[in-house]
């Protein structure tokens, strides 16, 4: 089998068998197209996939390397690389010793950035103010869709991307359902809870989307069609500007918030993991870090024996917490 033509087969199959999304299709499309490539010209031809060895993967990071990539576009690549030789192995037999003791590069989790409560309540009530002194006159249909949307985020949790695929059916009704069920990664269903201050935010949305039909998307662009991901962040861009946010205040950033402001305020760590889907425990304890920052930043500021520190430098120092991947 030529190589290209198994890297088509093994993109099928994440599509078909794994559910994967598009965008991590892509994603593992260009990092086996990359690949590729480069064994071309490392082997001198058409890939011999069967007979690849530990160095030949080594030569690649260390190329990408050289062409200026990060260590985690290179773990990410590793992992993609990774998924095709074993997908290769147990379905087409090719030997895996390739892989045997190839470790990638070391990469430290980010600790999730978080806007306080204070920041993220008056984002998400105010982002669609068009008596803004300095705000740009919007539609009252943006004002409000924003409004919803990014109470949403805060209010739910949610991912930009799940928000965004939610249709009219699924919008949570005065005096309906007190959950929301959305569709997460790999195509994972959730049931997340709603106050009333998201449901009194879409309620205020929907008259604008009267007429359409409930399986028409919920938020939708001035054009009517599915709101753009890339319309979306330039919103928030904009008043994050305006009100003097941040600039890691982003609809992520949102969803950071939810998990951080619900851990500080007492939920475990377990109920927290569920309502933001996440497949793994140890993701969800990255949020045990940001909490641990915050104390130890309000004890350096409090505490009559503690080094002078400087309130945003005590802030933006992490504690030591949990090692959990990215």
């Amino acid at each position: 089998m030529l190589a290209t033509e198994a890297r088509g087969q093994y993109l099928a199959w994440l599509a078909g068998e794994r559910r994967a999304a598009a965008n991590t299709l892509e994603a593992y499309g260009r990092d086996l197209g990359d690949f590729l490539h480069f064994l071309t010209q490392h082997q001198g031809g058409e890939p011999n996939l069967a007979e690849l060895r530990p160095a030949d993967i080594r030569a690649f990071l260390g190329a990408r390397a050289a062409a200026g990539l990060g260590n985690a576009s290179r773990a990410r690549q590793l992992a993609s690389v990774r998924g095709f030789l074993r997908w290769l192995a147990r379905h087409h037999g090719l030997p895996s010793t390739a892989l045997l003791g190839l470790r990638g590069p070391r990469l430290k989790p980010p600790v999730p950035r978080a806007l306080n409560a204070e920041q993220a309540l008056d984002l998400a009530a105010n982002v669609g103010d068009v008596h803004h002194p300095d705000h740009a006159e919007l539609p009252a249909m943006q004002a409000a869709r924003d409004v919803a949307l990014f109470t949403l985020l805060y209010g739910c949790g949610l991912r930009l991307s799940e928000a965004l695929a939610l249709n009219l059916a699924d919008a949570p009704a005065e005096g309906g359902e007190a959950a929301l069920r959305v569709l997460g990664k790999g195509g994972k269903p959730r049931l997340v809870p709603v106050l009333p201050k998201v449901r009194a935010a879409i309620a205020a949305y929907l008259p604008y989307r009267a007429g359409a039909g409930p399986e028409a998307p919920l938020f939708i662009g001035a054009r009517g069609a599915r709101l753009d991901p890339a319309v979306a962040q330039k919103s928030l861009r904009n008043w994050r500007r305006l009100a003097g946010l941040p600039e890691h205040a982003t609809p992520h950033a949102l969803r950071h918030s939810f998990a951080t402001h619900l851990l500080g305020g007492g939920a475990d760590l377990r109920a927290i993991q569920e309502l933001l889907g996440h497949a793994s425990l140890s993701t969800t304890q990255r949020y045990t870090a940001v909490d641990a920052a915050s104390l130890l930043a309000t004890w350096r500021r409090a505490h009559p024996r503690a080094d002078p520190v400087e309130p945003a430098a005590a802030a933006n120092t992490p504690a030591p917490g949990p090692k959990a991947p990215g």
